[in-house]
């Protein structure tokens, strides 16, 4: 028999292990790789499964918008196609924007979400107004290698020279223009006022350097999202993935074995 083929606005996916579902989201202009250091070990308990968004890595062929609710759509087909009704999904930096919009327009997929170093808007300081609106005409003008290189000198000094690299390399593959599109999306993400709507149990995964999503905005999501956990690492940045997997794996595991 020949195999069934995929559907062809479906984005890709890989899975690892079995038991109950865990969705990974992966984060602004890199791919669903990222998630390379915890794997392993969350498909000991879980069935997870791991798409590239649209616009990014393997499912770069599809085309825009990249809004979050398109981005979220994207995720809830992909359910669909699963045959999973219900799933844990753990958000990472903007992939906890798109998990918010999963979880808020589709709350029936949701029942146990960690967000990590991640935001409900990013545009909240003068810094981060200014970082918004300048990292376009970055990507342009660098090309993805070059800023990818810049994001490490600046954002990932933590990590060994051979992880940073592989991690350059991920962004690196990127296309310059949809991740100037993606990245303007990103920005225009806002769950602020709707943060009281998110009602299944939630974990927020804050990491106590975090120059790139720093602690106010892991404060509003807790104080936002009732009866959510905060969760703080200390001594980790925003590459905590990377840095401190161990401790990541950890904190999630306790969370939905809980």
């Amino acid at each position: 028999m020949s195999p069934v083929p995929m559907p062809s606005d479906l984005v890709y996916f890989t899975e690892r292990g079995s038991g109950p579902p865990l969705l990974l989201i992966h984060g602004l202009m890199i791919t669903g790789e990222m998630f390379e250091p915890v794997i392993e070990h969350l498909a000991a308990r879980h069935r997870v499964i791991v798409p590239d968004l649209r616009g990014h890595g393997r499912s770069r062929g599809l085309a825009p918008p990249y809004t979050a609710a398109q981005l979220a759509s994207d995720l809830s087909r992909l359910l669909d196609h699963l045959g999973i009704d219900s799933t844990a999904v753990l958000g990472y930096s903007q992939g906890g924007a798109i998990a918010q919009q999963l979880v808020l327009d589709h709350p029936r997929r949701c029942d146990h979400l960690v967000l990590a170093c991640t935001y409900a808007f990013n545009m909240a300081t003068f810094r981060e107004r200014i970082e918004g609106h300048l990292v376009p005409f970055l990507v342009l003008a660098l090309g993805m290698r070059r800023f990818a290189k810049l994001v490490a000198s600046q954002g990932l000094k933590q990590l060994a020279k051979e992880r940073a690299d592989w991690v350059v390399g991920l962004m690196a593959n990127q296309d310059d223009k949809l991740m100037v599109s993606a990245w303007r999306e990103a920005m225009a993400f806002d769950s602020r006022r709707r943060l009281a709507q998110i009602r299944c149990p939630t974990l927020v995964v804050a990491a106590s350097n975090d120059d790139a999503v720093p602690f106010h905005h892991a404060k509003m999501l807790h104080d936002g999202i009732t009866g959510s956990r905060l969760v703080m690492i200390d001594g980790a940045g925003h590459a905590l993935l990377w840095t401190h997997p161990d401790e990541l794996v950890r904190v999630t595991s306790e969370f939905l074995g809980g």
